[in-house]
């Protein structure tokens, strides 16, 4: 069995002049992120592997999320996660082997459309209508190499926003 788990950033702010690859998070995204961190810690949520998108906030959330863990996953900062369509982010994934939990720290819409895209209808319907920021989907595939992950193949196990963990997010 593989596992991915899909956190979009926290909250970022929107600083007049500042190119969006440099948007910092909000104080709404610096305390949603470390409560996210906590609860993928309790919950037995940490990663083997973590790829980040290289943009200011979601190097900012994996911080945060990080500082609640006693030992620090691997990562690497993966260009090709920034801004990315759902296919772009899919290949990523399928690169990565054996490794079991990946976890990919993005945005949006990718993150979104690749939720949907890995679960098949029936999964989608237990998905919210939306993928707010410092949202975290957990999907388990019957599968034993990240390059055989098919479409509609996932089974969402969870689905945590900041709202779920009695933060104000969205």
């Amino acid at each position: 069995m593989l596992r991915l788990l899909l956190l979009r950033h926290a909250k970022s702010a929107w600083p007049v002049g500042v190119a969006d690859r440099d948007r910092p998070l909000a104080p709404r995204g610096r305390r949603a992120a470390p409560a996210l961190g906590a609860y993928m810690a309790r919950e037995g949520l940490a990663p083997s592997r973590v790829l980040v998108s290289p943009a200011r906030r979601t190097l900012e959330t994996w911080a945060h999320v990080l500082g609640a863990w006693q030992n620090e996953p691997p990562a690497a900062y993966e260009e090709a996660i920034y801004e990315a369509p759902a296919e772009r982010l899919l290949g990523v994934i399928r690169r990565q082997g054996d490794v079991s939990p990946l976890l990919l720290v993005g945005h949006n819409p990718g993150m979104e459309e690749l939720a949907a895209h890995l679960l098949s209808r029936t999964e989608r319907a237990l998905m919210p209508g939306k993928y707010p920021t410092g949202a975290l989907a957990v999907i388990d595939f019957d599968a034993a190499n990240w390059a055989d992950i098919e479409p509609g193949s996932g089974r969402l196990e969870r689905f945590v926003t900041p709202r779920s963990l009695g933060l104000s997010e969205d």
